[in-house]
């Protein structure tokens, strides 16, 4: 009976001795043991967009020159000095205003002594008619009078036109530039008089790529702007060059778009949108959310909780989303933080969820 006492004694003794020494052992498997069962309700926090359908252009973006609708040199036909000038630079002017008046005073006093000689000979024409009426001259005499007023009136003709080409008038309404030329300038058909330009409305060249070439049309809608002006112009389609530029590879077109406040200036640079089409059922995913491959695209989609990965085929961009034509559909909930922490099977939480077309 003592021996079983004292083996009990020497147990306990040893235990005590032990204990500080295994007590910091069974301490951390515990709190391990805490850790572990703690961390599985420690899900990934992550952002996401739910997708839904909304309307959007297909777009070109291009560069071109505002043109004048009709621009012209003036010039004159005849040589001579000039005797008026009727125009101001700068200012408007109407369809058919006389602009500027070549000296013609040997032209009109031809005119006057043709204009003597036609009177005359009308009147011997009458007079050989009465006869030729009663028989008092014979056929031939009065058709070599009545030719004679014919050559008469078409040498006035004659004259009026070189008269006429002494003038300068508008060919069209327009705006006139700055002139090159003063009252007693001698001035031939090379001199440089002024320009006349209709810039009400104006035109816009551009080129797209020739792979648009079948999806550009007659009537389709641009957008543009120009530097100095803080507003953005609308124009239409209207003429499509009809062969490729082959240096280029482009397709030329041209738009037409009003100009009532004369804010658009030939020559002027413009950033121009060309509006192929609309969408109304596209699905925008945020650029941030695609997660680019060697040969595809993909993005993480949240199914109950849950990741999945999703190989898509993109359409067109803009500066904040990309259209997915494939991959996801409507109501499809897209992630777009924690893109590189997730993992497809793995359980997230999802403590943000936007419309897509509210971004």
């Amino acid at each position: 009976m003592k021996r079983i006492i004292t083996i009990i004694i020497v147990l306990v003794v040893i235990g005590g001795l032990s204990y500080p020494k295994v007590k910091p052992l069974l301490s951390s498997s515990g709190e391990d043991q805490v850790s572990t069962n703690s961390g599985n309700n420690n899900l990934l926090e992550v952002e996401a967009v739910e997708m839904d359908y909304e309307t959007i252009d297909d777009e070109i973006f291009s560069s071109g020159t505002i043109q004048a609708n009709e621009v012209v040199e003036l010039s004159a036909e005849a040589s001579g000095i000039i005797t008026d000038i009727y125009f101001e630079e700068g200012r408007e002017v109407q369809e058919g205003d006389l602009l500027l008046k070549i000296n013609d005073s040997e032209l009109q006093a031809q005119k006057q002594r043709a204009e003597f000689r036609m009177t005359l000979a009308e009147q011997r024409e009458e007079r050989q008619r009465r006869l030729l009426e009663r028989g008092g001259i014979s056929q031939e005499d009065y058709d070599a009078t009545l030719n004679e007023v014919n050559v008469l009136r078409s040498e006035i003709q004659l004259i009026n036109a070189q008269i006429d080409k002494t003038e300068i008038r508008a060919p069209f309404s327009g705006v006139i530039g700055l002139k090159y030329v003063s009252v007693g300038s001698y001035i031939g058909p090379n001199t440089r008089i002024a320009s006349l330009q209709e810039v009400d409305p104006i035109k816009i060249d551009f080129s797209v790529p020739e792979r648009y070439i079948s999806r550009v049309n007659v009537g389709d809608e641009i957008l543009y702007s120009v530097q100095g002006v803080d507003s953005t112009f609308t124009g239409e389609v209207y003429a499509i060059e009809p062969r490729i530029n082959t240096e280029t590879r482009t397709l030329q077109i041209r738009a037409i778009s009003e100009n009532d406040d004369q804010l658009l200036y030939p020559g002027a640079f413009a950033n121009i949108t060309l509006i192929l089409d609309e969408i109304n059922d596209a699905l925008m995913v945020p650029t941030i959310s695609i997660i680019p491959g060697l040969n595809s695209q993909k993005v993480f989609v949240a199914s109950d909780g849950v990741v999945e990965e999703r190989i898509i085929r993109s359409g067109i961009r803009n500066s904040q989303k990309v259209q997915v034509i494939e991959g996801i559909e409507q109501g499809d909930i897209v992630l777009t933080t924690g893109l590189l922490q997730v993992r497809p099977g793995m359980e997230v939480n999802i403590t943000e969820i936007t419309k897509s077309t509210e971004i």
